[in-house]
Parts: structure tokens; sequence; C-alpha cells
């Protein structure tokens, strides 16, 4: 309904307020009847990035040099050895002082003073030599031949013993082997050795499991002799399948090998050895690696998810999660990461790894979801596996990291609101949104990195976004002193446009329904010498870059055009916030003695032409008709209202029908002043008002019925109107759209009484009258009129219209119009 149109947004700014107290007609009127309009617009246009980089053309971060690349080379020699151990993930620094050694020793045994541990007896009875480990080397990737199998079982650690380094054990080797009792035995086969002999605990390979085996402890060596089945019977013989088809390298092997790890992957969660709970993981790890080299990304994909499955750390994790963000580069390959799981692994890494010892690793990881969350697919799927949630909980990890990790902490951030921007634009992402509080955890991010643009310019993004959205801006208006940092920020990136017109955007949405966010917005410190410095700089700015009068300028006129425009787009948000600031009953006139904003409008109308500029005239004008509306004496807008008048006609007799509607909703305010209405009469404009009543449109109706009804105040202009067909053109209005806007009916009701009442009713011929007297006395019968609303929830307030609105003044004219004989 048109006339719900003029309807102002009441009672709370974004949800509806219920109540059981049925309104009175007179209120449901006065809530409706308000000029004062909120202007709404387009939000800013994001191109995407055709470039998958972690920080593309657009970004502006001051350490351009000290930032992660997003190309790199990586092969298996840049993975470092797999150890039993778990790594630190912290370097240790070397110590500075250097040891004083025994100045008495053996000349011929330098070592001989030095203490040395305890013999282990278990050593003594295998006979092998400590030497003999020394000469122990990696070998390939196959089963060990017997005299290794049997040196190997020999160097199996007992209960106590210290676990051996990995760098000198063959832990290529995917048999599981077992010494024998605890005395010197015959030499097996390689066969042989895979059989497993109680008493010696094998290698481990995991954190946490240095369980030691007693006397009688049953239970962990039935584990052990289950784990050596399985790694003997399946695990094993699939890392030599592995082997064995990487070495032939054929078309289609490619397919195998990623079955292959797939099954090895199945097998290790079926036997829980996933983790670093498997004792050969070492060995698992270095032939994945080795596989790396065989360039090919969905068998990459497939290593990188079982090598995060096994826990991997430090410079591995690191390689890693560079070489998913390197093959996640491709658009092409989204579908293999659409059709892997391996996206569970990488949100377990944001949620377990630390910012101190991870924090490029977590970089890199968030870098990848920020280019898979571009694709629809997998930005529906990155929501059903609770992406904001993870995202919250890194948010506050990383708003809480020490001051040593703050520029990681701050790359990071980059990403990941990147990537909260591209699930913003889901519609189901919302509500998650709203309950993990995602939109007040930004706001502390940007409290945190107020100076970093990257950061601020993604969030900017965010909130431009979601604002469009009622319970977005409910729980965006419920962050504390968010309009104080919106302002602060502008103040601080004012150069930076398209940071700028995003919170513009976001304030004017804020400001669009709420009475309490334009209060809070304009009674903040320094809010006015912000906006309009800002509405100076843009306003200069773009008038610089793009003259009106002389040729183009010659170098990059498309590049300048493109300027020009973007920082008109500026001006347009900021006049949207000034336009629905002063709506509020306190601001509206404090605005409207604000003679710098005044003349800043005004300047705009005078420099804009409707053609290249149509929405920033269109919201200047919607702003002065808002500010017209307070006629206090010291407003500046009413002593500057001729000049506005003339300023307007450009508006009025341009081809933009928006143009038009907004300048004579202006001239319907201003006509109340007698130097108004002379200066319409005299410019002719009062012919162009009386043609927009042939509109289809009942807001243009209603506007030009306004200004007509200010007009006929005056008794030399009805005669004037009437022979421009005012009158009659007036009743077929009434008659086309009064039964749907009683508001409109009344106006048009109005407008009529002023101009053939008091003795000027011959300005209507017979069938004139004889039509109007048909309209009114169908209209005024009560029973009838609710039956042409046909929406039930719209009849309180179309009937409170037509009691209040409609009935008196039409009363009044169907009075004058009846014959004396028929009124007695």
């Amino acid at each position: 309904m048109a006339s719900m149109e003029r309807k102002q947004g009441i009672c709370s700014p974004f949800i509806q307020r219920r109540n059981t107290v049925r309104k009175t007609s007179a209120e449901i009127v006065s809530e409706a009847r308000q000029s004062l309009r909120v202007q709404s617009t387009q939000r800013p246009f994001t191109p995407r990035d055709g470039h998958r980089q972690l920080f593309g053309k657009s970004f502006v971060r001051a350490d351009r040099d000290n930032r992660p690349p997003s190309t790199f080379s990586l092969h298996a020699q840049h993975f470092d050895a797999p150890d039993s151990r778990p790594g630190s993930g912290t370097r240790l620094s070397p110590l500075d002082h250097k040891p004083n050694l025994p100045v008495t020793c053996d000349a011929q045994d330098p070592f001989k003073a030095f203490p040395r541990p305890p013999t282990d007896p278990l050593e003594v009875k295998r006979g092998l030599p400590r030497a003999r480990a020394r000469f122990l080397r990696a070998g390939s990737l196959t089963t060990l031949s017997p005299v290794e199998g049997h040196m190997d079982e020999r160097l199996n650690p007992g209960p106590r013993q210290k676990q051996p380094s990995a760098k000198g054990l063959p832990s290529t080797d995917h048999s599981e082997v077992r010494s024998g009792p605890h005395k010197p035995g015959p030499r097996r086969t390689a066969s042989e050795s895979r059989i497993k002999q109680p008493g010696i605990r094998p290698t481990e390979c995991g954190a946490g499991r240095g369980t030691e085996l007693r006397n009688g402890d049953t239970t962990t060596s039935t584990e052990e002799d289950s784990e050596s089945l399985v790694w003997n019977n399946t695990i094993a013989p699939l890392l030599r399948q592995l082997e064995s088809v990487a070495a032939g390298s054929n078309e289609g092997s490619v397919d195998h090998l990623c079955d292959l790890c797939e099954g090895l992957h199945g097998t290790l969660a079926g036997s829980d050895m996933l983790g670093r709970r498997c004792k050969r993981r070492s060995g698992i790890l270095r032939t994945l690696f080795r596989l790396i080299d065989l360039n090919s990304a969905q068998l990459n994909l497939h290593i990188a998810k079982l090598c995060l499955a096994l826990c991997i750390s430090g410079n591995n994790l690191l390689n890693i999660c560079k070489l998913s963000f390197q093959i996640s580069r491709s658009e092409s390959n989204d579908i293999l990461f659409h059709n892997n799981s391996i996206i569970d692994s990488f949100l377990g890494v944001l949620s377990n790894e630390d910012v101190s010892s991870s924090g490029e690793a977590l970089l890199y990881c968030v870098g990848t979801l920020k280019f898979l969350s571009g694709n629809n697919a997998i930005l529906r799927l990155l929501l059903e596996k609770n992406c904001i949630g993870v995202a919250q909980n890194l948010i506050q990890r990383l708003c809480t990291a020490e001051d040593t990790n703050f520029t990681i902490a701050g790359h990071i951030l980059v990403q990941l609101t990147a990537t909260l921007r591209n699930l913003a634009d889901h519609p189901d992402s919302r509500p998650v949104f709203i309950s993990f509080s995602i939109l007040s955890e930004l706001d502390v991010v940007l409290r945190h990195h107020r100076r970093d643009p990257d950061i601020c310019t993604n969030v900017s993004r965010i909130y431009s976004k979601l604002s469009s959205y009622s319970e977005c801006r409910l729980a965006l208006a419920q962050t504390p002193d968010c309009y104080q940092l919106f302002l602060e920020l502008l103040s601080i990136h004012h150069q930076k446009q398209d940071l700028v017109v995003r919170f513009l955007f976001t304030l004017g949405n804020l400001t669009a329904k709420s009475d309490d966010a334009r209060q809070q917005l304009f009674q903040c410190e320094g809010c006015m010498d912000m906006l309009l410095q800002l509405y100076v700089t843009y306003q200069r700015r773009d008038d610089s870059a793009h003259p009106q009068k002389g040729p183009p300028s010659p170098s990059g006129p498309q590049a300048s055009a493109v300027s020009v425009q973007e920082d008109e787009d500026v001006l347009v948000k900021l006049v949207r916030v000034l336009a629905n600031m002063c709506i509020h009953p306190a601001v509206g006139p404090a605005l409207a003695t604000n003679t710098p904003c005044i003349q800043l409008l005004m300047e705009t109308l005078e420099l804009k032409s409707v053609q290249e500029s149509e929405e920033l005239l269109v919201n200047v004008a919607a702003t002065i008709n808002n500010l017209s509306f307070y006629q206090e004496e010291s407003s500046v807008l009413r002593r500057s209202q001729l000049t506005i008048s003339k300023l307007m006609l450009k508006l009025l007799l341009s081809s933009s029908m928006d143009a038009m509607l907004e300048a004579t909703r202006v001239y319907g305010n201003l006509s109340q002043s007698k130097d108004v209405r002379d200066f319409i009469m005299q410019n002719k404009v009062h012919q162009f008002v009386v043609t927009l009543l042939d509109s289809k449109s009942t807001e243009m109706c209603f506007s030009a019925c306004g200004v007509l009804t200010n007009l006929t105040l005056d008794p030399p202009n009805r005669l004037s109107l009437s022979e421009e067909g005012a009158a009659a053109k007036l009743v077929d209005c009434l008659r086309d759209f009064g039964a749907g806007d009683w508001q409109l009916a009344g106006q048009v009701c109005q407008a009529l009484w002023n101009m053939i009442g008091g003795g000027s009713e011959k300005l209507l011929d017979t069938q004139e009258r004889a039509s109007l007297l048909e309209i009114l006395t169908t209209y005024l019968d009560e029973e009838e009129a609710p039956k042409w609303i046909e929406n039930e929830d719209m009849r309180d307030y179309h009937r409170a219209c037509w009691e209040l609105e409609f009935l008196p003044v039409a009363q009044k004219v169907m009075k004058m119009l009846q014959p004396p004989d028929r009124t007695a």
C-alpha cells in the first residue's frame, strides 16, 4: 500500500512491539502521519578478486615486505624426518656458556673420567655392542633382510631402556620385529622375525604412551599383540603397495594411490592408531612425504588429510597447511576439497593449535578456507560443519594473543574476517552469526586492530552485509559504544574509500528504523564534525577529479570515472545518514540550524546534475525535505528556502521520477511560505505540479496534492489552477485511488475544499460536481468502506485514516456541494 510507505517506522527499531491495548484512530494516524522519510540505498558492491592470494592487490598492509608469501615450492625434502617424539614447536636457544671439562683425563682413554650410565642387564644378555647401532642407516622402504631384521629386533628397547633415536634406526621398515627371550638365539628369516614374541615392548612413536611393562601386565601385552597383527597384516602391505605404485607412476596410478591412502586412513582409524598412538607412525609419515614429489593435487590432498589425522606438528604441520593452501589457489581444485573430508581436519587445526607455536600454519589453514568459502557448495558445507563457531573461538584466542604474536595474529585475522565476509552472504548464516555473537566479537577485533586497514575493511564488509537485516541490526546496535567506534575508524581511515563507504552504509542501516540509534549517533563526541569533514573531503575531491566543465582528462579517463563514482558513493551513503538522523525530533531541529550542513547540501545541488548523480541528488532532496519539516525561527534552511526552491527546479524538470517526487515533496513543505508560493506561480511550477496528478503513482499524486493545497490558500491562485484543469484532475485522482488510500483521499478533499470553498464552487462544472458527489456519497458510507480493504492486518490502520484523515474534510466538501433543499 502506498499510504503505508508514508508511515514512519515506529516503536522498537528492529522488532515489532506487541500491545494488547487497542490503539485509538488518533494514535494510529499520529504514528503513521509523517512527512519525514527514511532513505534507502544499495549496498556497496565488492568485486570478487579473480586471483586467489593471501593478500590481494586491494590490501594495504604496512609490513608488505615481511608478510607471508602466497607462492612457494614444496617438495619432500622440505619436510622434517618424522620422530617418535612429539615436537615441542619451540626452537631452543644455544647455551651461552661452555662446560668446564675435567682436567685430569686418561691419555689412552679421554672419556674414561666421565661417568657412564649403568649397564643394562638386558643389553648384556643380548650381547649387542652399543657401537653397532651407529652403523645402522635408514634404508629403503622395503622389508629388512634377515640380518637387518635380526639387528633391528635386538635394538628394540626393554621396559626401562632409553628409546633409540629415529635417525639411527631403519624406521622405514614396515615389518613388526620383536626379539625372542632374553638369550642369544639362532638367526631367523625375515618372515620369522615378524612373529610376535613376548617379553619385549615395541618401539613407541606417540606421546603419552610411556607405560612400562611390568610383571603380569598382560593388558598392555595384549594391546601390542593386536597392534602388531594389524601392522603386519594390513598396514605394512599398504605401505609397500604405495611405494610400488609410486615407483611405477603410470596413467591411473594417482587414483590407485588415492585409494590406498584412503584404505590406510580407514585401517588406522579402525584400529585406533590415528593421532600419535601408532608405534610406527614415523615410517608412515616418511612414506607419505615422499609421495608429495609426484605433484598430484588429488593425491596431495589425501596425503594432507592423513598427515593431519596423524597429528603432525612443527615444520611438518606448516608445510602440510602450505600444501593445502597451494592446492586451494586453483578454483578447479574446489571439487577435490568438496569430495574430501579434509575440511574437518582444517577446522580441527584451527580449534586446537596454539597461535604462538603454530601461527603461520594457522594463517595458511585459514587462507585455504577463505578461498574455499568463495565456492557456494563448499560455503554451505562450512556452515554445516560449524565453521562460524570455530571462527569465534579462534577470534577470542587471537585477540588475547601476546604482543610478540600481534603481527601474525593480525595476518590470521585478515584471512579469518575475509572468510566470515563470504559466509555472511549465505542467508542461513545470519542466525548463526547472532547465536555465536560474532558481531560483538568483531567489535573487539576492531578495537584491538583499529589501525589495521585490511582487518577494518573486511569487518566493514561484514557489517554492511548483515546490517541490512533487522535481527543483525539489533545485535549490532546492542554492542556498547559501537557508534563511537565507527566514527573513530572513519577518522583514522578517512582516505580509504572502500572502508568509509561501508561504515557509512552500516550507520545508515542502523538509523533507518531506530530513533535510539539516531540519537545515540548524534550524541557521540565529534559526530557532526566527523561527518561534515568527510562530506567536505569527498565532495571537494570528487569535484576536483571530475570537473563539470572543460574537456575530459586524457590520462586514464576510465580509471578517473571509476574513482569519481566511488567518491560519489561515499556522499550518497553519508547524506543518507543525515537524512535518517534528522527524523529524530531532537536531532532534526539541531541539524536545521547547522549552517555548514545546509551549505554543503545546497552546494551538492548546485554542483551535480541529475543525469550523472541521480541517487545523490535524490538523497540530498530527501534530507532537505526532512529538515524543512522544522520551521523554527533559527532554521538556516528557512532563511534559504528561496535559493533551495530554485535549486529544486533541476530535479522537478528532470526525466527521473524519483527526483521529481523528492522535489515535489520539498515544494510541499516550503510552499507554506508566501514567498515560495509566489515563486512557484511566477515560474510556472504549478503547471507541472498539476500534470503530476495524472501519474499512476499514489505517492506522486499525494505529494502534488500537498503543493496544490498550499497554493490554493491564496485566492488569486485558485483561478489559475482551475484553468490548468486542477479541479477535474483532483476528482479523477479521488475516484482512482481514494478507496485504497484514505490519506490520499483526505489530501485530495482538502485541496478541493481550498480551491472551491468560500464561494469558488463555480470552478467545478456540472459534470465534475455530479461525479464528485457520487464518489463522496459512496466513500462516506461507513458500512461499505471497510469492504475495500482486503488485507485484514491493515484494516485498523485504514479505518483510522478513514475516520481522521478523510471523513471530516469530505463531509465539509459534501455539505458545500449539496443543494440547500437537500440539507434542510
